[in-house]
């Protein structure tokens, strides 16, 4: 039985895959493509993956206990070039698993406290991963459907979990090239 924290690291894990996956798509595009408007929640690719950054940079530091707070969304889209969006991206996710990496069991119990306008909030540190896990898994898949409008196919996203030959082999080239083994994902000594 996997215990909750392995199952928080292999989510930020499963994330960075995810996200590796997407950019390698979007790297695919111009300039011009990921900013064009397309129909979705946000009005285009380039727009979706700067505001999955920009959760990602709040609730991150949230939990790092250096909340950065609501400057993390000024400017709406602090990365409109790809390269650098594409950096911090992959930046914030090894923070996120170097965080999920690092939870004890008396630190998952901790409260995160959040501002939310005017007040503040205490949420879970658990229910806290488990909404930006969510929160991930949304946009992308709204970016994954703008991509089907382009020459760029929207990658596999979701094979992460399964333990056969099979997806192990899928998986195993986005593995090496995030460092990442299964052994030290699932198997981690606590």
């Amino acid at each position: 039985m996997i215990d909750v924290r392995t199952s928080l690291y292999a989510q930020s894990c499963n994330n960075a895959v995810a996200n590796h996956r997407l950019l390698k798509a979007c790297a695919l595009l111009s300039a011009g493509e990921l900013s064009q408007t397309r129909t979705s929640f946000f009005p285009s690719i380039i727009h979706t993956l700067n505001h999955i950054l920009t959760v990602d940079w709040f609730y991150v530091s949230r939990m790092e206990d250096a909340c950065i707070g609501h400057s993390a969304f000024e400017p709406e889209l602090p990365h409109p070039r790809f390269n650098d969006l594409e950096r911090e991206q992959r930046a914030v996710d090894r923070r996120l698993m170097d965080t999920c990496r690092r939870l004890t069991p008396a630190k998952l119990e901790q409260p995160v406290v959040l501002k939310r306008g005017d007040r503040h909030v205490e949420e879970d540190r658990h229910r806290l991963l488990l909404h930006l896990f969510e929160h991930q898994i949304h946009h992308r898949g709204q970016v994954h459907a703008m991509l089907s409008g382009t020459r760029s196919a929207p990658p596999q996203l979701d094979e992460f979990f399964f333990d056969t030959p099979h997806e192990r082999q899928v998986r195993a080239a986005d593995f090496a090239e995030l460092g990442l083994t299964e052994e030290g994902i699932w198997l981690q000594q606590r």
